[in-house]
C-alpha cells in the first residue's frame, strides 16, 4: 500500500493573527488527516513537534516512501503583513510525481478554498524539504497566517481540508475515496492455508503479508467487495469472502 511520510510545521514561533502557532494547527490538521488515510488505506509515517525541517528531512529520506507532504502556513512579506491571501503548493522541477500531486493537490483545494483562482502550484529549488528529500516532495503553504481571513479559514475547515488532501492523495496513488468508519473485529476464514493481504484492492496487487485461518484482524473500511484491514499494525486489503466479522 503507498505510505507517505507527514510533516506538519514545526515553526513554533510563527503566530496565527487569531491565535496559536503554525505548528499548531498544521499538526492539528495532520491529526484530521490521519482517519482518512487509514480510512482509504494510504499508510504513514509523521514527523513530531520537537522534531525540525533539517531531521523531518533525514527521519523522511531513511524510510521507502511514496510521496512526502509538508504541512505549512505563509506569512507575507514585512511592510504588506495581513495583507495577502493565497495557497501556495510547491514541487521540485525535476520531480515528475512531485508535480503530478502538487497539481492534483491544487485543484482539490480550489473547490474550497474562498479565492480559488489564488490557489496554485508552482516549482521551487529553495525550499529543503522540497529539494533535499528522496520521495516525491509536496510543500504546502495553506493560506496566510497573519491574514484574518486566511486564519479563520484555516481554523474553522480543519475537517474540509483534511479530506480535500486525501481525496487528492486517492487520486494520487489510484485508490477509492472512502470516509472514516468504525473499526470491526474479524477473523480470517479460509478453507487453506492462509488469505494473501494485498497492496491494493485487486487479485493482481502485490502481496503484503499472510493471514492464516482463524487470524484476528480489524475491519476498517469496505470498498465493492474488499476490505481494508489491519493485522499487527499493517494495512491492507483483502477479499471480503474470505473474512468473518464478529
Amino acid at each position: 500500500m503507498p505510505i507517505i511520510y507527514l510533516s506538519p510545521s514545526t515553526q513554533e514561533n510563527n503566530l496565527y493573527v487569531s491565535g496559536g502557532t503554525e505548528e499548531e494547527w498544521m499538526n492539528r490538521l495532520a491529526d484530521a488527516m490521519e482517519p482518512y488515510l487509514t480510512a482509504s488505506g494510504i499508510r504513514y509515517s509523521r514527523n513530531t513537534p520537537d522534531m525540525t525541517a533539517a531531521s523531518s528531512i533525514r527521519a523522511s529520506n531513511a524510510g521507502t516512501y511514496d510521496l512526502h507532504l509538508a504541512l505549512h502556513s505563509n506569512a507575507a512579506p514585512e511592510g504588506i503583513y495581513g495583507q495577502v491571501r493565497g495557497v501556495l503548493v510547491f514541487y521540485y522541477p525535476g520531480s515528475t510525481q512531485g508535480k503530478r500531486a502538487a497539481e492534483l493537490i491544487a485543484n482539490g483545494l480550489k473547490t474550497i478554498y474562498p479565492l480559488p483562482n489564488k490557489v496554485r502550484a508552482e516549482p521551487t529549488t529553495t525550499i529543503g524539504e522540497v529539494k533535499q528529500v528522496r520521495a516525491p516532495a509536496v510543500f504546502l503553504e495553506l493560506g496566510y497566517h497573519d491574514n484574518p481571513d486566511d486564519a479563520a479559514w484555516v481554523k474553522g475547515n480543519l475537517d474540509a481540508i483534511a479530506r480535500n488532501l486525501v481525496l487528492s492523495l486517492t487520486e494520487f496513488f489510484g485508490l477509492p475515496f472512502l470516509e472514516p468508519q468504525n473499526p470491526r473485529p474479524a477473523v480470517v476464514d479460509v478453507n487453506w492455508g492462509y488469505l494473501n493481504l494485498r497492496d491494493r484492492p485487486s487479485v493482481n496487487a502485490p502481496v503484503l503479508a499472510r493471514a492464516y485461518d482463524g487470524t484476528a484482524l480489524t475491519v476498517l473500511n469496505q470498498w465493492e467487495e474488499w476490505y481494508v484491514v489491519r493485522l499487527d499494525g499493517l494495512v491492507g486489503w483483502a477479499n471480503e469472502r474470505y473474512i468473518t466479522l464478529l
